[in-house]
């Protein structure tokens, strides 16, 4: 696939009907520059697994921007090792550190020495001097970087295409007509400006016949290694100074409104809200600032201190819109949230606080013997349990080792540990202590866990022998 879009883009660059092939070898030369290739390690609780993405320098530091789908969520930050950094075309690396992501934008941020691996150059040397980031036409012809696999040195390739579409989801963003760049790399114009990062893109839907059976089987399949849609350069160069103060990514800015759901369109109607977005409030968290400030279940948003929430198409984009508006703040700000209420509106101020510990921040401990990990029950397992954050003890298989004794015995990832021998695991640290004493009697036959999944509890019998 990367090679048939190499050789198109250098077919048409050549061919003097694309890009100004003139223009090609100066501006590649030294924009190539402003792309690594990073790995990395994930210390999983049976295994070392290798992770790979590619990136973006932004400052003279040796600053590294990695998108989103760099690191799965729930993976702690205290598992990533090892991280190395290589330029583009170049089998040799140099250590990078991890810095953590960023709440707003979910990029990763890794840095190098730059003194390790002289010659980048921040994609802020391509930004528009003016101040105004430049916005491709639709149409226009735009071109972007991919890199090869890390056995060609992650050699660099062009990519070229056209704008097809550029909309707010909710960044604006361009689409075009087929992949530009990789998920992270950069995307200019016909001049060499940048114009924007790319981000993992969306699935094409196509129709699979069968020579055996006449109907057609609808598939999408999803191109993991280039994008054609990228975020404007306006909505990537304002944030790129968001270094996360620590891997966690702290301090996050907390709301507490679960489940933000955009209207029905007849619903957005009947309540003349259709000129304008707006999303209901399924839940309003316990001891959340929601709360405590007074906002409700089944309010609707109608705009954030002030400024009425934007209409986007689709209208599922408009919760994404809030979710960034409110990652922009710190903790200790004050918001004013506009609501309608039935029938009334109100604006109800609310004094935003610091996000409650998150999964990929909870204590964790593996057993060998018994194959599980267990992990600190926090705040984000009391909302999906649907209990009251107060009352959630206990602990959360986070990883059930196949074919070991607690998956025998039918415990599952993600279950509810409550009980272990009989007695009611409160805390994470009695859960640890309770197992780790189990793990170390080499004479034990098995013990019992209560378990719950689904809004079912089982009673487990662990054989160790």
């Amino acid at each position: 696939m990367k090679f048939r879009f190499y050789l198109l883009a250098l077919v048409a660059l050549y061919a003097g009907r694309s890009l100004r092939s003139a223009d090609i070898p100066t501006l590649w030369a030294e924009r190539v520059k402003s792309v690594v290739a990073v790995e990395f390690y994930v210390e999983a609780e049976t295994e070392r697994r290798p992770g790979l993405s590619y990136g973006t320098v932004v400052d003279a530091n040796g600053t590294i921007i990695l998108p989103s789908g760099a690191v799965d969520t729930r993976i702690s930050p205290d598992q990533l090792k090892d991280f190395k950094v290589h330029k583009a075309g170049e089998a040799l690396s140099v250590p990078g550190q991890y810095l953590g992501q960023d709440n707003l934008t979910g990029w990763h941020f890794v840095r190098v020495d730059p003194a390790k691996l002289p010659g980048l150059v921040p994609i802020t040397e391509f930004a528009a001097k003016n101040g105004a980031s430049p916005v491709p036409a639709l149409a226009e012809e735009v071109w972007g970087i991919g890199l090869r696999n890390k056995d060609e040195d992650f050699t660099p390739y062009v990519m070229v295409s056209r704008v097809g579409l550029i909309q707010s989801l909710p960044q604006r963003s361009a689409i075009a007509l087929h992949e530009v760049a990789a998920p992270g790399l950069p995307v200019f114009n016909r001049d060499g400006a940048f114009l924007g990062l790319a981000v993992s893109s969306f699935g094409q839907s196509y129709l699979q016949f069968s020579r055996s059976d006449r109907g057609a089987t609808p598939i999408v399949l999803i191109n993991l290694e280039e994008s054609s849609v990228f975020p404007l350069a306006e909505e990537v160069l304002p944030y790129i100074g968001r270094i996360p103060k620590n891997v966690n990514g702290r301090p996050l800015a907390w709301l507490g409104t679960y489940g933000l759901e955009p209207l029905d369109p007849e619903v957005a109607q009947f309540l003349k809200l259709d000129a304008q977005g707006a999303v209901g409030v399924s839940e309003v968290l316990e001891g959340s600032p929601a709360e405590r400030a007074g906002i409700k279940d089944h309010d609707i948003i109608l705009a954030l201190d002030g400024h009425p929430l934007p209409r986007l198409k689709p209208s599922s984009v408009v919760a994404g819109y809030v979710e960034r508006e409110l990652a922009k703040h710190m903790p200790g700000d004050t918001l004013l949230v506009s609501v309608l209420r039935g029938t009334e509106h109100h604006d109800i101020k609310v004094t935003l606080g610091d996000e409650p510990k998150l999964i990929r921040e909870a204590g964790r401990k593996y057993f060998d013997r018994l194959g599980l990990t267990i992990r600190e029950l926090v705040y984000g397992d009391a909302v999906a349990l649907r209990v009251k954050s107060s009352e959630a003890t206990g602990v959360i298989a986070h990883f059930v080792k196949p074919n070991s004794p607690v998956a025998i015995a039918g415990l599952h990832g993600d279950d509810w540990i409550k009980e272990i021998d009989g007695t009611e695991v409160k805390t994470f640290d009695d859960a640890v202590a309770k197992l780790a004493a189990i793990e170390a009697d080499k004479d034990r036959a098995d013990f019992v866990i209560l378990a719950s999944r689904g809004g079912e509890t089982a009673v487990l019998r662990v054989k160790l022998k």
